[in-house]
């Protein structure tokens, strides 16, 4: 298709899907030496939601998916691609965007994965804002969906407090204008430092054999204060640099939604580009840290909650394994 001029995108649906389970601090100071006092004064976490024997990434995204197309007000038969961004797959192959094409009914669209960790909802909207761009693409849903518990240790207290289920989505279509939609997008990585945070398990590397199971390699595996410290210089140059993109000044955010991952990270992001606790989404405390599924989830929240309303800017910064990290500028 020829290219006749760039456009703008914008975020015209938002929804969600969090499972019924929920997992406290009570509950897991019954399975690991720690304390509710510890978790969280050193995360924030209260309670994290845990999905139900035979409930998969893709029966989340789904159902996050039809919302976002509901609020949207768009058939699923509309939709020209689904980027599923996510480390928990359902399975090796095919790609889990494939079964939410088949479970929602998008029988247009491309469909695939990206793998970015806790970053990948934002490279996933760059994505789909180069898509729509180009005139690729007239409605792409992004969706951001992990079920972390299936990957999580239980008897590794540095970890197993961390992690919960759930997924997001956002449905995009062209903007009327430039001056909405999003404004900017910025996403990096560091290879280097992939030895911090990873999951040695379930590739080709380590393919699933008893050996390696006994390894544990099919859990995640932190070095907790070097990710800290990296997430907290990395979410905060990237904030500051998307401001610079999109031609913003501090005092134009409206909002902060930076990946659910540690309260800590999170105001430290907010001091980096000089905003008040209140201009700072927080929701960790509910879910935990839920991954690529964290920004779509609080993203739908807060357009459905009132915290967000059109005109507002927002600035979405996250950090993950890999490492990745990037954040985007967009004024609904």
């Amino acid at each position: 298709r020829k290219v006749t001029s760039k456009l703008n995108s914008k975020i015209v649906g938002t929804g969600r899907a969090i499972p019924e389970r929920v997992l406290t601090n009570t509950d897991l100071e019954k399975m690991v030496d720690t304390s509710d006092e510890w978790i969280r004064t050193r995360t924030g976490i209260e309670t994290r939601y845990i999905a139900a024997e035979g409930q998969y990434t893709s029966d989340l995204g789904s159902e996050a998916a039809l919302n976002a197309l509901h609020d949207a007000k768009v058939s699923a038969e509309d939709v020209d691609a689904i980027i599923f961004a996510t480390i928990t797959g359902d399975v090796g192959f095919p790609a889990t965007a494939i079964f939410v094409q088949k479970n929602i009914g998008a029988v247009n669209a491309s469909a695939f994965d990206i793998q970015a960790a806790c970053s990948g909802f934002i490279f996933g909207l760059e994505m789909a804002d180069s898509l729509i761009a180009t005139q690729r693409a007239k409605t792409v849903l992004v969706i951001g969906g992990e079920t972390l518990s299936r990957i999580t240790d239980y008897t590794d207290r540095n970890t197993c407090v961390l992690f919960g289920d759930g997924a997001g989505a956002a449905v995009l279509q062209p903007a009327e204008d430039d001056e909405h939609g999003i404004l900017a997008t910025f996403t990096k990585t560091d290879g280097r430092l992939h030895e911090l945070l990873k999951m040695e398990g379930l590739g080709t590397k380590n393919p699933p054999t008893p050996e390696n199971w006994e390894k544990g390699y099919q859990y995640i595996e932190m070095a907790g204060r070097d990710v800290f410290k990296h997430a907290v210089t990395c979410m905060g140059d990237a904030a500051e640099l998307i401001l610079k993109r999109a031609g913003l000044q501090y005092s134009d955010v409206d909002l902060l939604i930076p990946h659910q991952a540690n309260v800590r990270i999170m105001d430290a992001t907010a001091r980096r580009i000089k905003l008040p606790p209140e201009k700072v989404y927080v929701n960790v405390n509910k879910y935990g840290n839920t991954s690529a599924a964290s920004i779509p989830i609080a993203l739908d929240e807060v357009r459905k909650g009132g915290q967000l309303k059109k005109g507002d800017v927002a600035v979405l910064v996250a950090f993950g394994g890999g490492f990745t990290w990037g954040s985007a500028a967009i004024r609904l």
